[in-house]
Formats: structure tokens, sequence, C-alpha cells
């Protein structure tokens, strides 16, 4: 896409030079790219010095740690760990949480964590620096995803962080799997996709519109963390977003992505903040691999409140 946007740059100098109206054309089509392109790669960003009334954010879905081995090592819960000592965010947000890696995660004094399931023991948590006065949950129906959050008091300052977890489409090992033997995919194994995607979209809506009845009742700003599996072009993401910002949006570089998947560059996990806050620095950490997704974080500024 980077380089369908250079290229129409290009035809729109071009047809300019040449006094034609097809440089309208060109022109249309260059402002709907670069509000297309902005959802999934930024080429650059603004840089904010560092003020000590800042405080950052990270939301990471870890895949409960590597529990199931579903990568063949044993070092995952010690390389997590290491990573959030050395990024050391005031708030860390985590999806498929687990208690099995018995982290130490003592430098968080308050925390939420809210673990249900009846085979897999997993959930999300809130791990924060400062206080948490007050907590609670939202349990979708029919559905082992859910969404914590937390009263967080900072300063004089308080807010409300959402930490959620959408219903998954189930797609990847479809896709792998379709690629891979194209020409042997039969009408029944379509289908069978096609019916899995479907419900996991219709589970996704209902899920974002519960979450969005929710926030309304909400008197505090807000952040919303987490793995919203879907992309930033979805009706769930457009949806739960609303007025927001999206941290990546405001302040990220290059593709953004939060998820490791063989065919591009997937952003499905987000930090979305009140428009009252200022979001001064995203990043996502792509090389950091030990989960099928990778972690994101931003550093905000809430000197407006």
């Amino acid at each position: 896409m980077p380089a369908f946007f250079v290229a129409n740059g290009l035809f729109f100098v071009y047809w300019a030079i040449q006094f034609k109206k097809r440089l309208i054309l060109s022109g249309l089509v260059l402002l709907t790219g670069i509000t297309f392109i902005s959802k999934f790669y930024k080429f650059s960003a603004k840089e904010y010095s560092k003020d000590e009334r800042d405080f950052s954010v990270m939301s990471y879905n870890v895949r409960l740690f590597n529990v199931f081995k579903w990568l063949d090592r044993d070092d995952i819960p010690e390389n997590i760990k290491g990573f959030i000592d050395e990024k050391d965010p005031d708030i860390l947000c985590i999806q498929e949480y687990s208690n099995s890696a018995h982290l130490d995660l003592k430098v968080y004094p308050h925390r939420y964590i809210f673990i249900d399931g009846k085979q897999i023991k997993t959930g999300q948590a809130i791990f924060s620096k400062f206080p948490i006065i007050d907590e609670g949950k939202i349990v979708f129906p029919k559905s082992d995803n859910n969404v914590v959050y937390a009263d967080i008091k900072r300063g004089k300052d308080i807010i409300r962080v959402y930490n959620m977890h959408l219903q998954s489409i189930k797609i990847s090992p479809d896709v792998s799997e379709i690629s891979d033997d194209i020409d042997n995919v039969n009408q029944k194994k379509s289908q069978r996709i096609y019916a899995r995607i479907s419900k996991g979209f219709t589970q996704q809506q209902e899920q974002a519109e519960i979450f969005k009845e929710h926030i309304k009742k909400c008197k505090y700003p807000i952040i919303i963390c987490g793995d919203m599996n879907n992309s930033p072009f979805s009706y769930v993401y457009r949806n739960i977003k609303g007025k927001l910002k999206d941290a990546f949006e405001e302040a990220g570089e290059g593709f953004g992505a939060t998820y490791k998947f063989k065919y591009y560059p997937a952003r499905i996990d987000y930090i979305f903040t009140d428009t009252k806050m200022k979001v001064k620095q995203f990043e996502s950490f792509p090389d950091f691999e030990n989960s099928d997704h990778y972690p994101i974080m931003t550093r905000l500024s809430i000197d407006q409140f």
C-alpha cells in the first residue's frame, strides 16, 4: 500500500504538469489513500519531550504464557517478565492471563485479575503503580471472552482503564491450510470456514454493543486496551473507538503490527484514549516473539484535565 500511495502521488504531479483533468481523479484517489493508509501505516510521528507528569500504558496478549507449548520453548514467562521490567509501564493490561506462570510483578502493588473458564483458566489482568479505587468486569453471554476495568487514581485525576479480549474469528490456521493447498479446497470446507467466521463476527458485534452500553455510564476519562480480534476497518473497531483517539494513529510509526500473521502486518490490538489526553508516543514490538501477539505501549499526558 505505501508503494501505491507513492505511485499515485507521482501520477498526480504528472497530470498537474500536463494540465490534464485526470489530476482530479488522481487527487481524489490520493486523498482517499491518505485516510485509508493512516489506519495501518504511519510515515512519521511527532516527537514530544518526556515530562514527569506523563505516564505509560502497555497492552499485551500473552497467550497464557505459552502454557500449552505452542512455541517449543521454556523461556517465555521469563522473557515476558524481563520485557515488562525493561519497558516499565505504569499501567499494564494483559489478555489471556494465566496464574500458571507465577510471574513476579511486585513492582505493581495494585491489580485486578479476573480468571474464568471451565477447561482452560484464563482471563484479563490490570496491573497499576497507581491506586485502584474501584474495579469490575463485563462477562459476555455464551463466551469465554470478557472485559475487566479499574478506576485508577493518579494524583487528583481518576481514569478508568478497560482491558478487553473480544471473540476470535479463528481464521489463521484455516488461511494457512488453504494457501498451501488451494486447489484442493472443497465447498464443504469453505462453508465450514465461512460459518465459523460469520459466527465470530456476530459475537464480536454483540460484545461491542454490550461494551458500548457499559462505557456510556462511566463518568471518568477512559483508556481502552485490548485484543479486539478485528482490523481497524471493521464495524467493531469503529463502534468501540467512537470519538476516542487511536494511539497508533496519533503517535505510531510504520505498520504497527500487533499479531503474527503470515500474509500481512495485522493490527488487531489497540489502545484508545480519551480525547482530552495527549498521545505522546506509541510503539509496537514485532521483534519480541513470545506469543502470537506483540506488545504495544503508549506514553500519555493528562495535563489538560
